[in-house]
């Protein structure tokens, strides 16, 4: 009986991220996510263009990089904010 009202107090004190300290604002996701995203591209771009000695291939691949791993960084970071293993 007290087991079932401390975890039912501590799931209703952590419905979202705006009442949990320790969450981040998907706003600071996105940042993070564009930021990360500069770094991947770079590295990407170089392996490409040593791989391939062509700067517009090179560019073409770390251009799709950007973008569809930009969306899973984000999503991957909502989804781990959500759990609350480790925090």
């Amino acid at each position: 009986m007290i087991a079932d009202q401390l975890i039912l107090d501590k799931k209703s004190t952590k419905s979202n991220y705006k009442e949990d300290k320790k969450s981040e604002k998907p706003i600071r996701s996105i940042a993070k996510a564009i930021s990360w995203r500069v770094i991947g591209t770079l590295d990407t771009l170089l392996v490409s263009y040593l791989f391939t000695g062509k700067v517009v291939l090179a560019a073409s691949i770390a251009s799709i990089d950007f973008v569809t791993k930009m969306f899973l960084y984000f999503f991957h970071e909502r989804i781990w904010n959500r759990i609350g293993w480790g925090k």
